[in-house]
């Protein structure tokens, strides 16, 4: 346990670092071309990984969600250089393509473990992070995400955190928010049915709406992130007299 603590506090640090550094050009930070699997330590020249911690990183580089995947890599990758830049504590960065799906996450899971990871950085989406959680704590691997932010995630599960605000934090918030800025009297909401993260958001959003006096008149849904047609639902909030769209969904 006190060997899971240390790696822990070593490990958040360096993911700090990357947060704060991916909103940067993410070339810049990579030892490797942007498009690799490993990031190797920064000074060598052989790009030998002995005597590193291996980080094993899990998220979408490639399909609809690569945006996400490609931030979380790249900012990871400008933390590990700048940390191992300063000497000491070293660490390797082994990124895979989950494509945003579950059972590519857990094989991606299952093929860092067989090369060496220490450490799981990852995944970068809710539904992949939380099958690869289970394989996490069976295993009784160190896991730390970035960006997926269902409780479930970390439910129950002494070795696996997250760094982002959770769905239900961040539903409370926005209600509050709308309600504490005078920005809404009649809220309409559009929430993608199909997705952990979406409806998560949406759920806490209603109740505390619910507890607070903020009138929501419409709740409209759609299916997946591949709906382009948006119409019905907003036809419906603006019958519904909607000053206000609340939009729990990916961008």
């Amino acid at each position: 346990m006190k060997k899971l603590r240390i790696l822990s506090l070593a490990l958040a640090g360096a993911l700090c670092l990357s947060m704060l550094s991916g909103c940067g050009n993410g070339d810049q930070g990579s030892a490797n071309t942007p498009g690799s699997g490993e990031t190797t330590p920064a000074g060598t020249e052989t790009g030998s990984t002995e005597g590193t911690i291996k980080i094993g990183g899990i998220g979408p580089l490639t399909g609809s969600a690569a945006v996400y995947g490609l931030a979380t890599k790249q900012g990871a990758e400008v933390a590990i250089q700048e940390i191992n830049a300063l000497g000491g504590l070293q660490f390797s960065l082994d990124f895979q393509d989950d494509e945003g799906d579950t059972e590519k996450a857990v094989n991606a899971y299952n093929k860092l473990i067989g090369d060496g990871a220490q450490i799981i950085y990852g995944c970068t989406t809710t539904n992949p992070c939380v099958a690869v959680a289970a394989e996490t704590y069976s295993a009784r691997y160190f896991q730390l995400t970035p960006s997926a932010s269902s409780t479930t995630v970390t439910e129950g599960k002494d070795n696996v955190f997250q760094v982002c605000f959770t769905d239900p934090n961040q539903g409370i918030t926005a209600a509050n928010y709308i309600k504490d800025n005078n920005l809404g009297t009649k809220v309409a909401v559009i929430y993608n049915n199909g997705d952990a993260y979406s409806t998560g958001i949406y759920n806490a959003f209603q109740a505390t709406a619910d507890e607070i006096g903020l009138e929501v008149v419409a709740v409209q849904t759609f299916p997946d992130d591949s709906n382009t047609d948006f119409n019905v639902q907003l036809s419906a909030a603006k019958d519904a007299g909607a000053d206000l769209v609340f939009m729990p969904i990916y961008y």
